[in-house]
């Protein structure tokens, strides 16, 4: 089993890059006939989802547009429950369809906050696609639209997920062993 170290932790691969490709190409089969005929709007939620959304819009062959907005709300391995807005959306949303492009949905505190706030700038329709879902240490009760795959609740790096800067460049997606 591949190990790699990152800062003072040790990851083993838990996801490897096949795995995550066939899981994007379903999300994005269904996002095309979703979407068909209505010019979505992407909004890629930074830093984490932008490998996701890179290969997962490659996929899509429907008229889009992209934009993005920075979010945190972790520091090390663990969620602060406070999202902090680093970089922030500046698209009109007034009766678009969004959908919004998630690296991975844990607690859900970071999502539940960037809804509230789409659909109070009149978005007609707000839908969420995650690569990545952990449904044991979700607390919010908002659905998700569009899962790649569902993972236990470990800490993880690579593919855009990172610890403390760390790993976001690995293709495959790495467990914390230590």
């Amino acid at each position: 089993m591949k190990e790699i170290r990152l800062h003072d932790k040790k990851f083993s691969v838990s996801i490897d890059s096949k795995k995550i490709d066939e899981a994007i190409q379903v999300v994005a089969d269904k996002i095309n006939i979703d979407y068909q005929g209505k010019n979505p709007l992407f909004l890629v939620v930074l830093n984490g989802a932008f490998m996701f959304a890179s290969d997962l819009l490659k996929k899509v062959n429907i008229d889009c547009e992209v934009s993005f907005v920075k979010l945190s709300s972790y520091s090390g391995t663990s969620s602060t429950h406070v999202v902090r807005e680093l970089i922030g959306l500046d698209e009109a949303l007034t009766n678009r369809y969004v959908l919004v492009i998630e690296d991975i949905i844990d607690t859900g505190i970071t999502m539940d906050n960037t809804i509230q706030k789409l659909k109070h700038l009149q978005a007609a329709d707000v839908k969420i696609a995650t690569l990545l879902f952990k449904p044991n240490a979700f607390e919010k009760n908002y659905s998700i639209d569009y899962i790649g795959m569902e993972i236990p609740n470990d800490f993880i790096v690579g593919y855009g997920l990172d610890y403390d800067g760390l790993g976001r460049n690995l293709a495959d997606i790495y467990k914390i062993v230590e």
